[in-house]
């Protein structure tokens, strides 16, 4: 296992703990691998020549995720080049399931339940505690070349990140 940031974020005034190193701007983008509501394999090339912001979130069936991904899903809707990939440990059954019922189709859910690599690759894997194995809040925006434009570990699981910087920094 990666390497883990002891108190990095916080749930509700709580520290929680982090697998993997904190990525920050001018990073190279790491890849990954993880399943489509589909159930086929997305990686970080499957969008390649894009703007893409990676959101990660615990679980699209808590209020901050569900918000966070149907704003993500409203803003985009006028700008088909950008990508947005919302990445959870939530089945890609519960992701489809929860699309199709809230209408979200400007966003592409993808399921990290396989295995923890990309949550250590992108430092946001929660060790421990009550969201063991989730993924924490945050957001990344990688550029066509891949590499990453801005970067955002929020650091209270509960509250929403930065849409304008996010979006900003994927123009």
């Amino acid at each position: 296992m990666a390497d883990i940031r002891k108190g990095a974020v916080t749930l509700k005034g709580g520290p929680v703990d982090l697998a993997g190193p904190q990525l920050k701007a001018g990073d190279v983008a790491p890849d990954f691998s993880l399943q489509g509501a589909d159930l086929k394999d997305v990686t970080l090339a499957t969008s390649a020549g894009k703007a893409r912001i990676i959101a990660t979130i615990p679980s699209l069936d808590t209020p901050t995720c569900h918000k966070e991904t149907k704003l993500f899903n409203d803003k985009v809707k006028a700008n088909p080049s950008l990508q947005v990939l919302v990445v959870s440990m939530d089945l890609p059954f519960g992701q489809k399931r929860w699309c199709g019922a809230e209408g979200v189709e400007n966003v592409t859910a993808l399921s990290s339940h396989r295995c923890t690599e990309f949550g250590e690759k992108y430092g946001v894997l929660i060790t421990g505690g009550p969201l063991d194995r989730c993924l924490a809040r945050a957001i990344f925006v990688v550029g066509a070349d891949n590499k990453l434009k801005h970067v955002e570990y929020v650091t209270e699981i509960a509250n929403e990140p930065n849409y304008d910087a996010a979006l900003a920094a994927a123009k």
